[in-house]
């Protein structure tokens, strides 16, 4: 019994050690993220106080208009670039977070196989298709994160690319 309690918590060991690469992946993310916002405001507001300035020194209405609408344009191409730049941010995370996954799920698959192939065998009457359909389930919910992985970042990868696109063209 006291190698399946040892198999066991090395399994809830690892679980932990993932949680908390994923938990520090989030944190260092947001932070990135967080910066990009608050230089974002920073920069609004600086171009913001500019073209204000601009303006009321202007006294042709045709430059007005100009400063008004050069200060939309870049706006909007600013704000562009940062939501590339978090759309990119949060693809690398995915991306991060899939091969951390695929990874744990690699490792722990034998793990668990040997931990609930022992935990059958010891259980009166067994049944010797149990671990067998345990060991299918496993193995079709690791296909299945696999293609929901595959998905998710083709899907984030089209988005980034016409973000990046539209981007473009503004420039």
């Amino acid at each position: 019994m006291a190698g399946k309690t040892e198999v066991i918590s090395e399994l809830n060991r690892k679980n932990m050690e993932a949680a908390m690469r994923l938990a520090q992946m989030s944190i260092e993310n947001s932070q990135r993220v967080m910066a990009l916002q608050n230089e974002l405001a920073r920069e609004l507001f600086n171009d913001g106080v500019e073209n204000a300035r601009a303006q009321s020194g202007a006294q042709d209405p045709q430059v007005v208009m100009r400063l008004r609408a050069e200060y939309a344009q870049e706006t909007a191409r600013k704000m562009m670039a940062v939501a590339q730049q978090v759309a990119e941010i949060g693809n690398d995370a995915r991306l991060a977070f899939s091969r951390m996954l695929t990874e744990q799920l690699a490792s722990g698959s034998q793990e668990m196989a040997d931990a609930f192939q022992g935990f059958f065998k010891s259980l009166p009457g067994q049944n010797p298709n149990m671990l067998e359909m345990m060991q299918q389930a496993m193995a079709t919910a690791n296909n299945a994160f696999e293609q929901i992985a595959k998905a998710t970042t083709a899907s984030f990868t089209g988005m980034g690319e016409m973000a990046h696109k539209g981007t473009a063209k503004k420039k």
